[in-house]
């Protein structure tokens, strides 16, 4: 449908715009008071009705005048009493209660190593690295949050797991780290520092010197690459705790689609959701990847009838994982370990006790202290010869003995002869005894 105006009305409506901003305008009508009196005193012009018409347009601007001025000042109030308003309306909080699992602060000194624009490859780094745990791990890593924080150093970064930080380090963004894995000869000058993901004695070097430090054997590490190895191990060091029930639900879901008849049978039939991301844990807290899930849950199936606790159905979960965990621990198929002495053994069965928690190991302090003495021996013995340490032990002692010894040696590994494959040849290198 069209509309037809027609000129009168165009003429109205425009007349209409002049006349209501002219007599809206207090100003306009103060100066065409003022020129009506200079008109009344021309000569031969009629001078009453001229001064009438002055006061009246003189009336009419000071009154609009007075009126703007009372509006000016009522809306400051206006506004002020709605922010008070505001400020009294009940505030969403909810917003602020939000933890993330995993979180990366850094200094601003770092933030050509995430801004993309300035040559950083950090948060293309972060996205292999929870490519690379679904991988190693089994695990979905949740999103790992990247942000900067001026509170911080120039060139430090933290780590935090549900909001509280675990670990931390420095970097320098223009140099790059030179580790001497053993073989280097010579030494670097530089800043010297520690390696934050293992630990071990490092130098920072302008990216000038990295080729002469190469040529003497010293392995390099560009900045991004420090912070993705740290981020890497603290990722596996706290995987368990990261292992929610949403993630284990969305690992069941997924395992659904080709084994449903499996995972009916064990959940929520068997166990229930919670039972078994304990188990998940207890395998990823000592570092025992959760990729092969059909495994998992068919012995969670066959020993379900059994028992339902979940540190016995760990240990019978493992002793099937058998493969991976020798490929993990001894992929040539030789294992020098430490062993536990006879006697201390029938030592740590002897004190299991049950509570309604489980059972658990209660030592005598002094037989607690000799151990502790003695396996430190054994640690410090195999780390001077350049070998991871392992203990090895009997299938009933082993979860007994990780328990033990988790407050001194938390990231020491403790295999049993049933978790390692036949043809595995096995070397000790020490004794553990009382």
């Amino acid at each position: 449908t069209g509309m037809i105006v027609t000129r009168a009305e165009t003429e109205h409506s425009i007349g209409s715009d002049i006349t209501g901003q002219l007599f809206t305008q207090p100003l306009v009508l103060m100066v065409l008071a003022g020129m009506l009196v200079l008109f009344s005193l021309i000569p031969g012009l009629p001078m009453l009705p001229i001064l009438a018409l002055a006061v009246l347009f003189g009336t009419l601007g000071f009154l609009q005048m007075r009126a703007q001025s009372q509006a000016a000042e009522e809306v400051p109030e206006d506004v002020t009493q709605a922010l008070a308003e505001e400020k009294r309306k009940p505030e969403n909080v909810m917003a602020l209660l939000q933890v993330d699992p995993i979180e990366l602060e850094f200094g601003y000194g770092l933030l050509p190593l995430v801004d993309a624009s300035q040559g950083g490859d950090l948060l293309d780094r972060v996205v292999m690295i929870r490519r690379q745990c679904a991988v190693d791990l089994g695990i979905v890593v949740p999103v790992i949050r990247l942000r900067d924080n001026i509170q911080l150093g120039t060139n430090r970064y933290v780590i935090k797991i549900k909001g509280v930080e675990v670990s931390g380090g420095e970097v320098i963004a223009d140099h790059v780290m030179a580790l001497n894995a053993g073989n280097a000869t010579g030494e670097l000058k530089g800043i010297e520092t520690i390696e934050p993901a293992f630990g071990l004695p490092a130098v920072w070097i302008s990216e000038a010197d990295r080729e002469r430090a190469e040529a003497m054997g010293y392995s390099t590490i560009d900045p991004p690459s420090v912070i993705a190895t740290h981020l890497t191990e603290i990722i596996k060091r706290y995987g368990h705790e990261l292992l929610g029930r949403q993630q284990v639900q969305a690992l069941l879901d997924n395992l659904k689609s080709t084994q449903a008849a499996l995972v009916d049978e064990v959940v929520p039939k068997m166990f229930t959701l919670g039972e078994v991301q304990k188990v998940l844990g207890n395998l990823l807290k000592e570092g025992i990847s959760i990729r092969d899930m059909v495994t998992i849950l068919e012995t969670l199936s066959d020993y379900g009838r059994l028992t339902h606790d979940p540190e016995m159905l760990t240990e019978y979960v493992r002793q099937n994982l058998k493969r991976s965990i020798t490929r993990q621990f001894a992929a040539d198929k030789k294992l020098r370990v430490v062993s536990l002495d006879a006697g201390l053994e029938q030592l740590i069965l002897d004190n299991v006790r049950q509570s309604d928690h489980g059972s658990y190991v209660a030592l005598e302090p002094e037989h607690i202290r000799k151990m502790f003495a003695s396996l430190k021996h054994a640690i410090e013995h195999m780390t001077d010869m350049g070998r991871v340490p392992v203990v090895l032990t009997s299938p009933m002692v082993r979860r007994h003995f990780k328990h033990v010894t988790e407050q001194m040696a938390p990231d020491l590994t403790v295999l049993s002869f049933n978790e390692l494959e036949p043809g595995v040849e096995i070397t000790s290198d020490g004794v553990v005894a009382v």
